[in-house]
């Protein structure tokens, strides 16, 4: 009886983010960000979210420059778990104040969609490049997680007018099939859409468990919850994930002008600390420093966002006496 009471329950009770996202919407207002949809090409509709002072035309506001000018633009750059403002909630709020922070969903994520068939983290790079570009971006920091980080890269490469800086965080600069195999072997699956994409609230729960160091306590039902709303788009999201794993010998070793600062969990096991180091490496005197955080893994900016956000804003604060010295 007491089983059937909480199936009923279960039943009764409303999705836990489908109210948490009016609300996190309205927190977002509040701290001076909010969503906008921005074609990129017909049939291709990025959604951001932007400072309030862009205009609803972004093409046509004379603001939108001005304000680039008084405040520094940083974007943030989702992984696959979640959309963008899931994923940077905490660091939006922290700096909304004194950065203009954009906070773009990639495609298939968070209502953003293209009727176009390409998949790969370049078209990525290329859609949120040209999104910044009609909100008026002309210079930006981008901060990267996971799948964000590779997609930046990409943008560093492509658009280096564009891209000023970079933080990087548990990412790599191509998912090579070497790094990818590693990974997968760490956490125990054939591969990453088995992962990512679980299909049963169990796998929900270990796609946390193993991007933390350690998981708190969570009822089944937000598990549960978070299944229901977060994994649509599924066919997509696997074409994603399949077009991100590249060949070893198909990897070329990017020679792009930024600055990059890495920021790691340092017990993420899907992307460890070694592979940092090897990251440190590739990009030689490109990396200003490597810096780890102490009981935090793959999702470091949730499970630690305060120490998280005290360091991503020395690194900003640096960035931000590099870029003038250099104006000067």
């Amino acid at each position: 009886m007491v089983r059937e009471r909480e199936r009923e329950t279960e039943r009764e009770m409303v999705n836990t983010f489908a109210v948490y996202k009016p609300l996190l919407r309205a927190l977002m207002k509040l701290a001076g960000v909010r969503p906008q949809m921005v074609e990129i090409d017909p049939g291709t509709i990025l959604n951001f979210w932007v400072p309030d002072e862009i205009h609803s035309n972004p093409e046509n506001s004379k603001h939108t420059k001005k304000q680039d000018r008084t405040k520094p633009a940083v974007v943030f750059l989702h992984g696959f778990a979640a959309d963008g403002i899931i994923t940077w909630q905490f660091q939006v709020l922290a700096l909304a104040r004194k950065y203009r922070v954009y906070v773009p969903d990639f495609l298939f994520f968070g209502g953003s969609t293209t009727d176009r068939s390409e998949r790969s983290p370049e078209f990525q790079a290329e859609c949120v490049a040209k999104g910044l570009g009609k909100l008026g971006v002309e210079r930006c920091t981008l901060v990267g997680l996971s799948y964000g980080g590779m997609v930046g890269f990409k943008m560093a490469e492509m658009y280096p007018n564009l891209v000023q800086s970079m933080v990087v965080t548990c990412s790599v600069m191509a998912l090579t099939k070497s790094i990818s195999g590693a990974g997968l072997e760490r956490i125990g699956f054939k591969s990453w859409s088995e992962y990512l994409l679980p299909d049963s609230i169990k796998g929900v729960e270990l796609l946390f468990e193993l991007a933390t160091f350690k998981l708190p306590w969570i009822p089944d039902f937000i598990y549960k919850h978070y299944f229901e709303v977060m994994f649509d788009h599924r066919k997509e999201k696997e074409e994603l994930l399949e077009a991100l794993v590249i060949d070893d010998k198909d990897f070329n070793l990017a020679h792009h002008p930024q600055k990059v600062h890495l920021l790691w969990g340092e017990n993420d096991i899907i992307f460890t600390i070694e592979v940092a180091e090897n990251l440190k490496i590739q990009l030689g005197d490109r990396v200003t420093v490597l810096k780890s955080i102490e009981k935090a893994g793959h999702l470091v900016q949730m499970e630690r966002p305060f120490v998280y956000n005290k360091c991503l804003k020395e690194i900003l604060e640096t960035l931000l006496e590099d870029h003038g010295r250099k104006i000067q």
